[in-house]
């Protein structure tokens, strides 16, 4: 990525004002970690009943750690979290020691398999009881983080082995037919034909299902749905096309919506490298509800710290509801808000993809200076992230000669500004779904600006108080008068307000709210103690 040198870089943007603009997100966010510090939900519970061991679902499809997360809220509540409950119950259970190592999975299970059942009632024990079965459960949940933990030192020793892609930016592209058994075919495809990231987008709709779908599936809609075993195929795959192109080919995912940190466990379990993972996306765009969104965030982004997974932030989304120069400042609100939770959670920067986009009507007079002055803002305000920039949509008309200008125009931005993970546009978007033929087309496209272009961005410096410089310098001073707004009244109530995206979402509503219990007194959560330990 692109360094500037000299004081305030390219963009000449005051030291005092980029450092009020990061203390007044800090002040803004802390709030909303103290909150998620003091409350959890049933999908970070289950996320360590997952780390833990427990897999596979009942005839239904529903997922065993479901079941067993749902048996323990009928008899005792989530308040006091899972992990003392469940091993204490299997212990008594099993009235011998609860094994160890990869064993307890399976013990785990058939307690899940039971709770179902309706042949195990669970209690909060107290005293000698509580601390025994505290102990197992962190020993229990130790074997999946060193199982994650073996999985990132795999990605280290591949990265080493294949080399990773000569030129920044990544090509990210985008590969989803519904079929994962199709999937694996074209994503190996886009990798000889130039691709560095493939990313399998999720089913319509996966993000509002308050559970994780078991096994390799056929069926998606728009998309392919994200589970365990999709990851794994898609995995080996990719591994494959590793060793036959020489460079190391990554995998993302999603890791949002309701089941955020199970996916973000799955993710590390799989070795995926990438998960899209924002702090607001679900709130504004799915209607999960803040606090629940909040809480989970903060989980998923402590486990993609320990597995060494670069999450990509969904600022761009913020852009297909609002107008792109008018709100540019909250996309920067909100990359300042994400970088604080990120960095609260454990992400150091070269593990985020902080999130925008090329949405400016092309019909605007000076559009692409508009364009080259909000992707330069961002890379300079965060030099060290490896930001995600991602290609028109909004303004794509179905006039596929014109999308691939527009297109091109993109990835030049993306080159002349140091972007580190360039999404390939297509110039059917908003017609079909692309065909193999129209990424061949759009990997064209990318390979020729990039290649034609080199190292522009080293060449390329705004005119000195000149019309880049100066839109830089507006919108972050907007950024920072938004945030003194967001200080005073409070980062949910401003979410509530419709800042972000138009889109207004107060904290006591949404989907999933019911999922959401304070924290008691006697609270225990292995997982967090562990990870918070790990950091």
């Amino acid at each position: 990525m692109a360094r500037d040198s000299g004081s305030g870089g390219k963009l000449a943007l005051d030291p005092v004002l980029v450092g009020r603009a990061r203390e007044l997100a800090r002040r803004a966010g802390q709030p909303v970690v103290e909150l998620a510090r003091g409350h959890t939900t049933v999908s970070v519970e289950r996320a360590v009943l997952r780390l833990a061991g427990v897999t596979g679902a009942d005839p239904d499809g529903i997922p065993w750690v479901n079941r067993l997360v749902d048996a323990v809220v009928a008899d005792v509540g989530l308040a006091h979290g899972v992990a003392v409950p469940v091993f204490d119950a299997l212990r008594r259970e099993l009235g011998v020691p609860i094994p160890a190592g990869s064993d307890v999975g399976a013990a785990v299970t058939l307690l899940a398999q039971k709770a179902a059942a309706g042949s195990v009632r669970f209690e909060v024990p107290a005293g000698r009881a509580a601390r025994s079965a505290g102990a197992a459960a962190r020993r229990a949940v130790g074997v999946g983080l060193r199982r994650i933990d073996r999985r990132r030192s795999e990605r280290d020793r591949m990265v080493r082995r294949h080399g990773d892609p000569g030129q920044r930016p990544w090509i990210y592209l985008i590969v989803a037919t519904g079929d994962i058994y199709e999937d694996i075919p074209q994503a190996q495809a886009a990798a000889r034909a130039g691709a560095d990231v493939i990313a399998v987008i999720r089913s319509t709709g996966q993000s509002l299902l308050d559970y994780v779908p078991e096994g390799a599936t056929r069926e998606g809609f728009a998309g392919t749905y994200a589970t365990q075993q999709n990851f794994r195929l898609m995995r080996a795959a990719l591994d494959d096309s590793s060793r036959e192109l020489g460079r190391y080919v990554r995998l993302t995912n999603y890791a949002s919506g309701l089941c955020m940190p199970e996916m973000a466990v799955l993710a590390g379990l799989e070795r995926l490298d990438m998960m899209l993972n924002d702090s607001m996306y679900g709130i504004l765009f799915r209607d999960i509800n803040p606090v629940r969104t909040f809480v989970d965030q903060r989980f998923s982004r402590q486990v993609h710290a320990r597995a060494g997974i670069v999450i990509n932030t969904g600022e761009d989304n913020y852009l297909t509801t609002a107008d792109a120069v008018d709100e540019a400042h909250t996309v920067t609100v909100s990359q300042l808000l994400n970088e604080y939770f990120a960095h609260e959670a454990g992400l150091p920067d070269a593990q985020l993809g902080l999130g925008h986009a090329f949405e400016i009507d092309p019909d605007l007079p000076e559009s692409f200076r508009l364009e080259l002055a909000h992707a330069l803002l961002a890379r300079e305000l965060f030099p060290d992230a490896p930001l995600k920039w991602m290609p028109p949509t909004r303004h794509m008309t179905g006039d596929v000669f014109r999308g691939n200008l527009l297109d091109g125009f993109f990835n030049l931005v993306g080159t002349m500004t140091g972007q580190g993970i360039l999404l390939v546009g297509m110039m059917t978007e908003a017609v079909v779904t692309p065909w193999l033929s129209d990424r061949d087309l759009a990997l064209q496209n990318v390979r020729y600006v990039l290649g034609a272009a080199g190292g522009l961005h080293e060449d390329f410096v705004p005119a000195p108080g000149g019309f880049i410089q100066r839109r830089a310098a507006t919108v972050l001073g907007e950024a920072v008068a938004l945030l003194e707004r967001i200080v005073d009244g409070g980062l949910l109530p401003a979410i509530a307000d419709g800042t972000f995206g138009i889109t207004k979402r107060p904290a006591d509503r949404g989907r999933g709210l019911d999922g959401v219990a304070a924290h008691a007194d006697d609270y225990y959560n292995p997982a967090t103690e562990l990870l918070e330990a790990g950091s």
